[in-house]
Protein backbone atom coordinates (compact mmCIF):
# COMPACT_ATOMS: atom_id res chain seq x y z
CA UNK A 1 0.00 0.00 0.00
CA UNK A 2 1.38 3.46 -1.03
CA UNK A 3 1.82 5.80 1.29
CA UNK A 4 0.65 9.50 1.54
CA UNK A 5 1.79 12.15 3.83
CA UNK A 6 -0.82 15.05 5.12
CA UNK A 7 -0.88 17.86 6.88
CA UNK A 8 -1.89 21.21 7.04
CA UNK A 9 -0.85 24.75 7.90
CA UNK A 10 -3.34 27.62 7.46
CA UNK A 11 -3.38 31.45 7.98
CA UNK A 12 -4.95 34.33 6.34
CA UNK A 13 -2.61 37.34 7.43
CA UNK A 14 -3.85 40.71 7.04
CA UNK A 15 -0.60 42.89 7.12
CA UNK A 16 -2.82 45.34 8.13
CA UNK A 17 -3.78 43.99 11.74
CA UNK A 18 -1.64 44.94 14.69
CA UNK A 19 -2.54 41.75 16.89
CA UNK A 20 0.01 38.66 15.70
CA UNK A 21 -0.60 35.10 15.32
CA UNK A 22 2.13 33.68 17.84
CA UNK A 23 2.10 29.89 18.49
CA UNK A 24 -0.01 29.98 21.11
CA UNK A 25 -3.01 31.32 18.38
CA UNK A 26 -2.08 28.06 16.81
CA UNK A 27 -3.07 25.86 19.71
CA UNK A 28 -6.29 27.35 20.68
CA UNK A 29 -9.65 25.16 19.78
CA UNK A 30 -12.25 27.80 18.45
CA UNK A 31 -14.69 27.00 15.48
CA UNK A 32 -11.99 25.23 14.46
CA UNK A 33 -9.12 22.65 15.87
CA UNK A 34 -6.14 23.80 17.51
CA UNK A 35 -2.68 22.07 16.49
CA UNK A 36 -2.80 18.35 16.40
CA UNK A 37 0.46 16.14 15.67
CA UNK A 38 0.19 12.69 14.18
CA UNK A 39 -2.98 10.68 14.56
CA UNK A 40 -5.00 13.66 16.46
CA UNK A 41 -4.67 15.47 12.75
CA UNK A 42 -7.29 12.80 11.57
CA UNK A 43 -9.30 12.69 14.47
CA UNK A 44 -9.36 16.20 15.26
CA UNK A 45 -10.81 17.16 11.75
CA UNK A 46 -12.54 14.24 11.00
CA UNK A 47 -16.44 15.40 10.29
CA UNK A 48 -15.52 18.57 9.35
CA UNK A 49 -15.72 21.51 6.37
CA UNK A 50 -12.40 21.16 5.89
CA UNK A 51 -9.65 20.28 2.56
CA UNK A 52 -7.99 17.43 5.37
CA UNK A 53 -10.82 15.61 6.16
CA UNK A 54 -12.26 15.60 1.89
CA UNK A 55 -8.29 14.91 0.86
CA UNK A 56 -7.89 11.99 3.56
CA UNK A 57 -11.46 10.34 2.67
CA UNK A 58 -10.85 10.14 -1.03
CA UNK A 59 -7.19 9.36 -0.39
CA UNK A 60 -8.36 6.72 1.71
CA UNK A 61 -11.11 5.41 -0.73
CA UNK A 62 -8.63 5.14 -3.54
CA UNK A 63 -6.56 2.82 -1.30
CA UNK A 64 -3.50 4.95 0.03
CA UNK A 65 -2.04 5.00 3.27
CA UNK A 66 -2.15 7.86 5.06
CA UNK A 67 0.63 9.61 7.29
CA UNK A 68 -0.49 12.43 9.32
CA UNK A 69 1.96 14.80 9.74
CA UNK A 70 0.17 18.26 11.64
CA UNK A 71 -2.71 20.43 11.11
CA UNK A 72 -2.29 23.84 12.21
CA UNK A 73 -4.77 26.78 12.25
CA UNK A 74 -5.20 30.15 13.74
CA UNK A 75 -7.81 33.26 13.60
CA UNK A 76 -6.88 35.28 10.54
CA UNK A 77 -4.94 38.40 12.36
CA UNK A 78 -1.84 40.34 11.58
CA UNK A 79 1.11 38.42 10.78
CA UNK A 80 2.38 34.83 11.74
CA UNK A 81 5.24 35.02 14.20
CA UNK A 82 8.86 33.66 13.31
CA UNK A 83 8.73 31.44 16.27
CA UNK A 84 5.32 29.99 15.68
CA UNK A 85 6.21 29.64 11.09
CA UNK A 86 9.61 28.27 11.98
CA UNK A 87 8.20 25.78 15.05
CA UNK A 88 5.00 24.25 13.48
CA UNK A 89 6.97 23.57 9.51
CA UNK A 90 9.50 21.98 12.04
CA UNK A 91 7.11 19.52 12.78
CA UNK A 92 5.75 19.26 9.88
CA UNK A 93 9.39 18.61 8.32
CA UNK A 94 10.31 16.35 11.29
CA UNK A 95 7.27 13.97 10.65
CA UNK A 96 8.21 13.77 6.87
CA UNK A 97 11.68 13.18 7.36
CA UNK A 98 10.74 10.62 10.02
CA UNK A 99 8.20 8.64 7.45
CA UNK A 100 9.87 5.78 4.99
CA UNK A 101 8.28 5.55 1.81
CA UNK A 102 6.25 8.03 1.28
CA UNK A 103 4.63 8.19 -2.16
CA UNK A 104 3.15 11.65 -2.12
CA UNK A 105 2.31 14.65 -0.06
CA UNK A 106 -0.58 16.54 0.65
CA UNK A 107 -1.08 19.56 1.83
CA UNK A 108 -4.09 21.88 3.56
CA UNK A 109 -2.58 25.72 2.93
CA UNK A 110 -4.71 29.29 2.73
CA UNK A 111 -2.16 30.91 0.07
CA UNK A 112 -2.26 33.70 1.86
CA UNK A 113 -0.21 33.50 5.05
CA UNK A 114 2.38 36.09 5.73
CA UNK A 115 4.85 35.86 8.21
CA UNK A 116 7.29 37.95 10.30
CA UNK A 117 10.19 37.05 7.98
CA UNK A 118 8.44 35.34 4.86
CA UNK A 119 6.27 37.63 2.55
CA UNK A 120 5.54 34.19 0.81
CA UNK A 121 5.31 31.89 4.09
CA UNK A 122 3.14 29.07 1.71
CA UNK A 123 5.94 29.39 -0.83
CA UNK A 124 8.66 29.22 1.67
CA UNK A 125 7.10 25.95 3.17
CA UNK A 126 6.89 23.74 -0.35
CA UNK A 127 9.81 25.10 -1.15
CA UNK A 128 11.43 23.29 2.16
CA UNK A 129 9.51 20.17 1.33
CA UNK A 130 10.53 19.98 -2.28
CA UNK A 131 13.71 20.35 -0.84
CA UNK A 132 13.72 17.71 1.78
CA UNK A 133 11.99 14.84 -0.69
CA UNK A 134 13.41 15.48 -3.97
CA UNK A 135 11.85 15.78 -7.46
CA UNK A 136 10.36 12.35 -7.82
CA UNK A 137 7.56 12.94 -5.13
CA UNK A 138 4.23 15.26 -6.07
CA UNK A 139 3.26 17.42 -3.82
CA UNK A 140 -0.81 18.62 -4.28
CA UNK A 141 -2.03 21.83 -2.19
CA UNK A 142 -5.53 22.64 -1.80
CA UNK A 143 -5.57 26.52 -1.33
CA UNK A 144 -8.56 29.12 -0.21
CA UNK A 145 -10.31 30.80 -2.37
CA UNK A 146 -8.59 34.30 -1.04
CA UNK A 147 -4.71 32.48 -1.88
CA UNK A 148 -2.52 35.26 -3.14
CA UNK A 149 -1.08 32.78 -5.08
CA UNK A 150 3.05 33.21 -6.19
CA UNK A 151 5.52 32.07 -8.34
CA UNK A 152 7.08 30.22 -5.64
CA UNK A 153 3.96 28.20 -5.14
CA UNK A 154 3.49 27.28 -8.30
CA UNK A 155 7.40 26.53 -9.28
CA UNK A 156 7.19 23.73 -6.05
CA UNK A 157 3.62 22.03 -6.02
CA UNK A 158 3.21 19.95 -8.85
CA UNK A 159 -0.80 20.31 -8.47
CA UNK A 160 -2.49 23.49 -6.31
CA UNK A 161 -6.75 23.31 -6.64
CA UNK A 162 -8.53 26.30 -4.97
CA UNK A 163 -11.95 25.92 -3.42
CA UNK A 164 -14.36 27.66 -5.97
CA UNK A 165 -17.26 29.10 -3.40
CA UNK A 166 -17.00 31.84 -1.09
CA UNK A 167 -18.59 31.28 1.52
CA UNK A 168 -16.71 28.35 1.29
CA UNK A 169 -19.33 25.82 1.52
CA UNK A 170 -16.74 23.72 -0.44
CA UNK A 171 -13.50 23.06 1.97
CA UNK A 172 -13.76 19.26 1.77
CA UNK A 173 -14.69 18.82 -1.79
CA UNK A 174 -11.66 21.28 -3.04
CA UNK A 175 -9.31 18.79 -0.22
CA UNK A 176 -11.06 15.77 -2.06
CA UNK A 177 -10.64 17.23 -5.58
CA UNK A 178 -6.86 17.28 -4.89
CA UNK A 179 -6.21 13.66 -3.39
CA UNK A 180 -7.99 12.74 -6.73
CA UNK A 181 -5.44 14.91 -9.05
CA UNK A 182 -2.45 13.35 -6.13
CA UNK A 183 -3.93 10.00 -6.70
CA UNK A 184 -3.11 10.40 -10.47
CA UNK A 185 0.10 11.88 -9.94
CA UNK A 186 1.14 8.86 -7.64
CA UNK A 187 -0.06 6.34 -10.02
CA UNK A 188 2.59 7.24 -12.68
CA UNK A 189 0.55 9.99 -15.06
CA UNK A 190 2.74 12.83 -16.89
CA UNK A 191 3.82 15.61 -14.86
CA UNK A 192 1.76 18.78 -15.70
CA UNK A 193 3.22 21.95 -17.51
CA UNK A 194 2.18 25.43 -15.40
CA UNK A 195 0.39 28.70 -16.08
CA UNK A 196 -0.08 31.10 -13.55
CA UNK A 197 -1.47 34.34 -14.87
CA UNK A 198 -2.27 37.17 -12.29
CA UNK A 199 -4.57 40.34 -12.42
CA UNK A 200 -3.98 43.87 -12.49
CA UNK A 201 -6.33 44.90 -10.17
CA UNK A 202 -7.35 43.82 -6.60
CA UNK A 203 -10.82 42.48 -5.51
CA UNK A 204 -12.36 43.70 -2.20
CA UNK A 205 -12.81 41.30 0.52
CA UNK A 206 -16.77 40.97 0.76
CA UNK A 207 -17.43 41.36 -3.52
CA UNK A 208 -15.45 38.44 -4.34
CA UNK A 209 -18.82 36.30 -2.85
CA UNK A 210 -19.84 33.76 -5.53
CA UNK A 211 -23.65 33.91 -5.20
CA UNK A 212 -23.52 37.66 -5.53
CA UNK A 213 -22.38 39.25 -8.91
CA UNK A 214 -19.98 39.78 -10.40
CA UNK A 215 -18.60 36.79 -9.32
CA UNK A 216 -21.62 34.36 -9.77
CA UNK A 217 -21.37 34.94 -13.34
CA UNK A 218 -17.13 34.79 -13.20
CA UNK A 219 -17.41 31.29 -11.47
CA UNK A 220 -20.40 29.37 -12.61
CA UNK A 221 -20.96 30.71 -15.97
CA UNK A 222 -17.14 31.98 -17.44
CA UNK A 223 -14.62 29.83 -15.23
CA UNK A 224 -17.14 26.99 -15.67
CA UNK A 225 -17.12 27.01 -19.54
CA UNK A 226 -13.75 27.41 -19.67
CA UNK A 227 -12.98 24.52 -17.47
CA UNK A 228 -15.35 22.46 -19.69
CA UNK A 229 -13.74 22.89 -22.82
CA UNK A 230 -9.92 21.51 -21.33
CA UNK A 231 -9.23 18.09 -22.25
CA UNK A 232 -9.40 15.64 -19.86
CA UNK A 233 -6.39 15.48 -17.39
CA UNK A 234 -6.48 19.16 -17.76
CA UNK A 235 -7.34 21.59 -14.76
CA UNK A 236 -7.37 25.89 -14.23
CA UNK A 237 -8.52 27.29 -10.81
CA UNK A 238 -8.97 31.42 -10.13
CA UNK A 239 -8.15 32.45 -6.76
CA UNK A 240 -9.79 36.10 -5.86
CA UNK A 241 -7.01 36.95 -3.79
CA UNK A 242 -6.73 38.75 -0.93
CA UNK A 243 -6.24 42.57 -0.41
CA UNK A 244 -5.32 42.69 3.12
CA UNK A 245 -2.40 40.90 2.74
CA UNK A 246 0.63 44.01 1.66
CA UNK A 247 3.11 41.34 -0.70
CA UNK A 248 4.58 42.03 -3.96
CA UNK A 249 2.09 39.08 -5.53
CA UNK A 250 -1.48 39.96 -3.68
CA UNK A 251 -4.26 40.29 -5.85
CA UNK A 252 -6.75 37.62 -8.20
CA UNK A 253 -4.89 34.99 -10.33
CA UNK A 254 -5.72 31.97 -12.49
CA UNK A 255 -3.13 28.46 -12.35
CA UNK A 256 -3.86 26.46 -14.73
CA UNK A 257 -2.42 22.91 -15.29
CA UNK A 258 -2.15 20.23 -18.53
CA UNK A 259 0.29 18.44 -20.44
CA UNK A 260 -0.24 21.23 -23.88
CA UNK A 261 0.83 24.48 -23.34
CA UNK A 262 -1.30 26.18 -25.90
CA UNK A 263 -4.14 24.95 -24.60
CA UNK A 264 -3.42 26.16 -21.02
CA UNK A 265 -2.23 29.45 -22.37
CA UNK A 266 -5.23 29.64 -23.94
CA UNK A 267 -7.75 28.92 -20.83
CA UNK A 268 -6.19 30.85 -18.45
CA UNK A 269 -6.58 33.93 -21.41
CA UNK A 270 -9.94 33.32 -22.22
CA UNK A 271 -10.57 33.67 -18.16
CA UNK A 272 -8.35 36.48 -17.58
CA UNK A 273 -10.40 38.86 -20.43
CA UNK A 274 -13.50 38.36 -18.78
CA UNK A 275 -12.15 38.68 -15.35
CA UNK A 276 -10.44 42.11 -16.71
CA UNK A 277 -13.74 43.29 -18.25
CA UNK A 278 -15.68 42.78 -15.00
CA UNK A 279 -13.28 45.39 -12.92
CA UNK A 280 -16.31 48.67 -12.58
CA UNK A 281 -18.44 46.05 -11.05
CA UNK A 282 -16.22 45.79 -8.19
CA UNK A 283 -17.04 49.34 -6.98
CA UNK A 284 -19.68 48.70 -4.19
CA UNK A 285 -18.33 48.00 -0.69
CA UNK A 286 -21.30 48.90 1.11
CA UNK A 287 -23.03 51.34 3.13
CA UNK A 288 -21.89 54.09 6.43
CA UNK A 289 -22.99 51.99 9.25
CA UNK A 290 -25.39 54.82 10.21
CA UNK A 291 -27.03 54.61 6.69
CA UNK A 292 -27.39 50.69 7.21
CA UNK A 293 -28.60 50.75 10.01
CA UNK A 294 -31.50 53.51 8.80
CA UNK A 295 -32.30 51.01 5.75
CA UNK A 296 -32.27 48.32 7.47
CA UNK A 297 -35.25 49.84 10.07
CA UNK A 298 -37.10 50.86 6.65
CA UNK A 299 -36.63 47.58 5.29
CA UNK A 300 -37.80 46.02 8.41
CA UNK A 301 -40.90 48.19 9.03
CA UNK A 302 -42.71 46.28 6.19
CA UNK A 303 -40.47 42.83 6.05
CA UNK A 304 -41.87 39.24 7.24
CA UNK A 305 -38.28 38.44 7.18
CA UNK A 306 -35.56 39.87 9.57
CA UNK A 307 -32.85 42.15 7.68
CA UNK A 308 -29.16 41.08 8.01
CA UNK A 309 -26.62 43.72 8.26
CA UNK A 310 -22.59 42.47 7.78
CA UNK A 311 -20.26 44.34 10.40
CA UNK A 312 -17.94 43.57 7.47
CA UNK A 313 -14.63 45.49 8.89
CA UNK A 314 -14.66 43.89 12.19
CA UNK A 315 -14.87 40.20 10.45
CA UNK A 316 -12.57 38.22 12.42
CA UNK A 317 -12.45 35.44 9.32
CA UNK A 318 -10.33 38.44 7.86
CA UNK A 319 -8.08 39.83 10.81
CA UNK A 320 -11.30 41.64 12.92
CA UNK A 321 -10.97 41.99 16.59
CA UNK A 322 -14.55 41.15 16.75
CA UNK A 323 -14.96 43.72 19.51
CA UNK A 324 -15.50 46.87 17.65
CA UNK A 325 -18.47 48.93 18.62
CA UNK A 326 -19.67 51.16 15.78
CA UNK A 327 -22.46 48.80 14.30
CA UNK A 328 -23.73 48.60 17.87
CA UNK A 329 -23.77 52.08 18.99
CA UNK A 330 -25.24 53.18 15.64
CA UNK A 331 -28.18 50.57 16.36
CA UNK A 332 -28.70 51.95 19.74
CA UNK A 333 -28.38 55.75 18.55
CA UNK A 334 -31.16 55.23 15.41
CA UNK A 335 -33.46 53.12 18.37
CA UNK A 336 -33.17 49.99 16.32
CA UNK A 337 -36.02 47.84 18.25
CA UNK A 338 -36.30 43.70 18.10
CA UNK A 339 -32.58 43.82 16.65
CA UNK A 340 -29.34 41.73 17.73
CA UNK A 341 -25.53 41.97 17.15
CA UNK A 342 -22.84 39.60 17.48
CA UNK A 343 -20.82 37.92 18.54
CA UNK A 344 -18.90 40.53 20.06
CA UNK A 345 -15.36 39.07 21.71
CA UNK A 346 -15.24 40.37 25.33
CA UNK A 347 -14.28 37.51 27.77
CA UNK A 348 -14.69 40.03 30.67
CA UNK A 349 -18.06 40.79 29.79
CA UNK A 350 -19.42 37.41 29.41
CA UNK A 351 -17.62 36.18 32.74
CA UNK A 352 -19.39 39.25 34.28
CA UNK A 353 -22.67 38.71 32.69
CA UNK A 354 -22.27 34.99 34.23
CA UNK A 355 -21.81 35.82 37.93
CA UNK A 356 -24.73 38.16 37.63
CA UNK A 357 -27.02 35.38 36.13
CA UNK A 358 -29.86 35.40 33.83
CA UNK A 359 -32.40 38.20 34.21
CA UNK A 360 -29.99 39.95 36.77
CA UNK A 361 -29.38 43.77 35.27
CA UNK A 362 -25.63 45.18 34.99
CA UNK A 363 -24.12 48.22 34.30
CA UNK A 364 -21.29 46.92 31.42
CA UNK A 365 -18.44 48.06 29.35
CA UNK A 366 -18.66 46.50 26.26
CA UNK A 367 -16.11 45.44 23.63
CA UNK A 368 -14.16 48.53 22.53
CA UNK A 369 -10.62 47.35 23.36
CA UNK A 370 -8.53 45.96 20.75
CA UNK A 371 -9.06 48.41 17.83
CA UNK A 372 -7.28 51.44 18.22
CA UNK A 373 -9.65 54.25 18.26
CA UNK A 374 -12.67 52.26 19.97
CA UNK A 375 -13.98 52.46 23.02
CA UNK A 376 -16.30 50.48 25.01
CA UNK A 377 -20.11 50.60 24.76
CA UNK A 378 -20.97 51.49 28.30
CA UNK A 379 -24.73 50.92 29.23
CA UNK A 380 -27.03 48.95 31.67
CA UNK A 381 -27.98 45.55 30.22
CA UNK A 382 -30.63 42.77 31.14
CA UNK A 383 -28.87 39.08 31.26
CA UNK A 384 -31.16 37.61 28.93
CA UNK A 385 -28.94 33.90 28.25
CA UNK A 386 -25.93 32.36 29.02
CA UNK A 387 -24.12 29.69 27.43
CA UNK A 388 -21.40 27.35 27.92
CA UNK A 389 -19.78 28.22 23.85
CA UNK A 390 -19.77 24.37 23.23
CA UNK A 391 -21.45 24.97 19.84
CA UNK A 392 -22.09 22.54 17.29
CA UNK A 393 -22.37 23.98 13.55
CA UNK A 394 -25.49 23.35 11.53
CA UNK A 395 -25.09 25.40 8.80
CA UNK A 396 -23.24 24.58 5.36
CA UNK A 397 -20.05 26.38 6.33
CA UNK A 398 -19.46 25.15 10.09
CA UNK A 399 -21.80 22.06 9.74
CA UNK A 400 -20.45 19.29 12.26
CA UNK A 401 -17.65 21.92 13.36
CA UNK A 402 -17.22 21.63 16.94
CA UNK A 403 -17.02 24.97 18.45
CA UNK A 404 -15.30 26.15 22.19
CA UNK A 405 -15.82 29.56 22.28
CA UNK A 406 -15.92 29.93 26.19
CA UNK A 407 -18.42 31.29 28.50
CA UNK A 408 -21.10 33.15 26.14
CA UNK A 409 -24.01 35.97 27.23
CA UNK A 410 -26.95 37.00 26.09
CA UNK A 411 -27.67 40.82 26.95
CA UNK A 412 -30.57 43.25 26.56
CA UNK A 413 -29.79 47.14 25.97
CA UNK A 414 -32.83 48.80 24.93
CA UNK A 415 -34.17 47.50 21.88
CA UNK A 416 -31.05 45.73 21.21
CA UNK A 417 -29.71 42.16 22.04
CA UNK A 418 -26.08 41.91 22.15
CA UNK A 419 -24.35 38.23 22.02
CA UNK A 420 -21.07 37.73 24.03
CA UNK A 421 -18.44 35.09 23.21
CA UNK A 422 -15.24 34.63 25.00
CA UNK A 423 -13.39 33.38 22.14
CA UNK A 424 -13.18 35.64 18.88
CA UNK A 425 -15.36 34.08 16.47
CA UNK A 426 -16.69 35.43 12.73
CA UNK A 427 -20.20 34.45 13.18
CA UNK A 428 -21.10 32.58 10.35
CA UNK A 429 -23.67 29.72 11.83
CA UNK A 430 -26.85 30.49 13.38
CA UNK A 431 -26.08 27.98 15.98
CA UNK A 432 -24.13 30.55 17.39
CA UNK A 433 -27.43 32.27 18.40
CA UNK A 434 -29.82 29.39 18.58
CA UNK A 435 -27.48 28.12 21.56
CA UNK A 436 -28.42 30.95 23.19
CA UNK A 437 -31.83 30.38 22.46
CA UNK A 438 -32.33 33.15 20.02
CA UNK A 439 -34.99 32.87 17.91
CA UNK A 440 -33.83 34.67 14.75
CA UNK A 441 -36.90 34.54 12.36
CA UNK A 442 -38.84 36.44 14.99
CA UNK A 443 -35.99 39.20 14.90
CA UNK A 444 -36.60 42.35 12.83
CA UNK A 445 -32.65 42.79 12.46
CA UNK A 446 -29.56 40.60 12.61
CA UNK A 447 -25.99 42.44 12.88
CA UNK A 448 -23.35 39.59 12.89
CA UNK A 449 -19.79 40.27 12.73
CA UNK A 450 -19.07 39.05 9.12
CA UNK A 451 -18.15 39.34 5.39
CA UNK A 452 -19.94 36.67 3.39
CA UNK A 453 -19.37 34.05 5.41
CA UNK A 454 -22.21 34.32 6.77
CA UNK A 455 -24.47 34.45 3.61
CA UNK A 456 -24.85 30.41 3.15
CA UNK A 457 -26.57 30.34 7.05
CA UNK A 458 -27.95 33.35 7.56
CA UNK A 459 -29.45 34.60 3.94
CA UNK A 460 -31.98 32.17 3.70
CA UNK A 461 -34.21 33.32 6.52
CA UNK A 462 -33.14 37.01 5.51
CA UNK A 463 -35.55 39.76 3.74
CA UNK A 464 -32.46 41.24 2.64
CA UNK A 465 -28.45 41.34 3.60
CA UNK A 466 -27.02 44.98 3.96
CA UNK A 467 -23.17 45.64 4.31
CA UNK A 468 -22.54 48.43 6.95
CA UNK A 469 -18.67 50.23 7.03
CA UNK A 470 -18.09 50.57 11.00
CA UNK A 471 -14.53 51.63 11.70
CA UNK A 472 -12.55 48.48 12.18
CA UNK A 473 -9.03 46.83 11.05
CA UNK A 474 -10.48 44.68 8.04
CA UNK A 475 -10.61 48.07 5.58
CA UNK A 476 -13.22 47.13 2.45
CA UNK A 477 -11.86 49.60 0.14
CA UNK A 478 -8.22 48.81 -0.93
CA UNK A 479 -8.01 52.25 -1.99
CA UNK A 480 -7.79 53.25 1.07
CA UNK A 481 -4.64 50.66 2.34
CA UNK A 482 -1.51 52.52 2.69
CA UNK A 483 0.72 49.25 0.58
CA UNK A 484 4.10 49.39 0.81
CA UNK A 485 5.11 46.32 -0.75
CA UNK A 486 2.42 45.48 -3.37
CA UNK A 487 3.59 45.62 -7.24
CA UNK A 488 2.96 48.90 -8.55
CA UNK A 489 1.53 47.83 -11.93
CA UNK A 490 -1.64 46.90 -9.55
CA UNK A 491 -5.06 48.70 -9.44
CA UNK A 492 -6.01 49.60 -5.95
CA UNK A 493 -10.14 50.25 -6.91
CA UNK A 494 -11.71 50.02 -10.03
CA UNK A 495 -10.19 51.36 -13.17
CA UNK A 496 -7.62 53.61 -11.61
CA UNK A 497 -4.59 54.20 -12.87
CA UNK A 498 -1.69 51.98 -12.01
CA UNK A 499 0.15 53.10 -8.70
CA UNK A 500 3.46 53.38 -10.67
CA UNK A 501 1.27 55.55 -13.33
CA UNK A 502 0.22 57.89 -9.99
CA UNK A 503 3.80 57.65 -8.97
CA UNK A 504 5.17 59.36 -12.08
CA UNK A 505 2.15 62.07 -12.24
Amino acid sequence: MRKIAVAGFQHETNTFAAHKADFAAFELEKDWPGLCIGEAALEKTRGFNLPISGAVGSLTAQGFEIVPLCWAFAVPCGMVTRDAYERIAAIILGALGAADGISGIYLDLHGAMVAEHFDDAEGELLRRVRMQVGSEIPIVASLDYHANITEQMVEYADYLDVYRRYPHTDMQETGARAAGVLGDLVRGQTRFLKLLAKSDYLIPLALGCTTEEPCASLLETDLAAVRAALSPGSHISFAAGFALSDIAEAGPAVVAYGARAEEIERAAGRFMERLARAEAAFSDIGLPAPRAVELAIQIAAGADRPVVIADTQDNPGAGGTGDTTGLLRALINAGAQNAIIGFISDPDAARAATAAGVGAEITLGIGGRAFKGDTPFTGRCRVLALGDGNVVGTGPMWKGARMQLGPCALLQAGGVQVALSSKTVQTGDTALFRHLGVQLEALSIIAVKSSVHFRADFEPLAERVLVALAPGPVIADPAALAYRKLRKSVRIGPNMAPRDAAARA
